[in-house]
């Protein structure tokens, strides 16, 4: 289970604080021409393929941005999965600040994060980072194509990283565990779908148990934050893929296994909804009491 920091244990100015972190340049996307131009900063390789654990790392080692370090979704940016909490639950925060110190990243660290599959691996380690206080990572705008269209220079050398001290860690904030979307439901909360429709509406189910949808929440598929090709559609393009959903309740999102979510999650910061909760179990824990 992810350790969570209880909303009301939250101090006005410890929140001010964190929304303040998740301000300024938490949401900006890089392009491949600026990351290019901008030396002193780690970057971070988080290609990954479900079904395939090995596929991803395969892909670094077969060619990656120069420098660029690789980070393994379910063994660096996920805990093991137990019979709750979900198939990718969020790694224990001081485990993931020992993996992030091991290749140079402290709280302050400008880091870019990329992969090949729309936003949907960089994107949780934005929301990780974010959600501990970290200085949030850079996502680079259409992914490793987009390097490639650019012209961009690969190598296949695994970089030597120049590790730092790991900070002290809490826990995560903006997470919410179903004891706490129990809670949220029961004082009207809106409760956003991140899946594909077909598997919103239970019309298919290629991965978990049991088909279908948490009761009361509304779709909207993480992928139309961006568009065929990877490249994040803009502030107009993103205030109508959420056409509809309300202002001026809070929000939850979920999706398969609290991966994808983090796509929809990042796109509600960029319209300054940083106060947005990742269910992180998401339906893959939700249907563990229903199967």
């Amino acid at each position: 289970m992810p350790v969570a920091v209880s909303r009301s244990r939250f101090t006005h100015r410890a929140l001010d604080y964190w929304l303040y972190r998740c301000s300024g340049e938490a949401h900006r996307v890089i392009t491949a021409t600026e990351l290019a131009r901008q030396p002193d900063c780690v970057i971070v390789d988080c290609r990954f393929v479900l079904g395939d654990p090995e596929a991803g790392f395969d892909h670094y080692r077969q060619g990656h941005i120069p420098g660029a370090h690789y980070l393994h979704l379910e063994d660096d940016l996920s805990a093991p999965p137990a019979t709750h909490g979900g198939r990718h639950p969020p790694p224990d925060p001081g485990i993931l600040a020992a993996r992030l110190a091991s290749l140079g990243i402290g709280i302050d660290t400008p880091v870019v994060a990329y992969d090949d599959s729309r936003l949907a691996f960089a994107a949780r380690l934005w929301w990780l980072m974010r959600a501990l206080g970290y200085r949030a990572p850079q996502l680079l705008n259409g992914g490793y194509q987009a390097w490639l269209a650019a012209g961009g220079a690969t190598e296949t050398a695994i970089p030597v990283p120049r590790p730092c001290a790991p900070p002290v860690m809490g826990g995560y904030r903006g997470v919410c565990t179903i004891e706490g979307l129990r809670q949220w439901q029961a004082q009207g909360s809106v409760l956003v779908d991140s899946r594909e429709y077909r598997r919103y509406a239970g019309l298919e189910e290629p991965i978990d148990p049991v088909a279908g949808h948490i009761p009361g929440a509304c779709n909207y598929p993480w992928q139309g934050v961006t568009d065929e090709w990877g490249y994040l559609r803009d502030e107009q393009g993103l205030r109508a893929h959420f056409e509809g959903l309300p202002e001026d309740r809070p929000l939850v999102v979920y999706c398969g296994s609290g991966v994808t979510a983090c796509v929809n999650l990042y796109a509600l910061s960029r319209l300054g909804r940083n106060d947005a909760e990742l269910y992180a179990g998401s339906w893959s824990d939700w249907c563990s009491y229903l199967a």
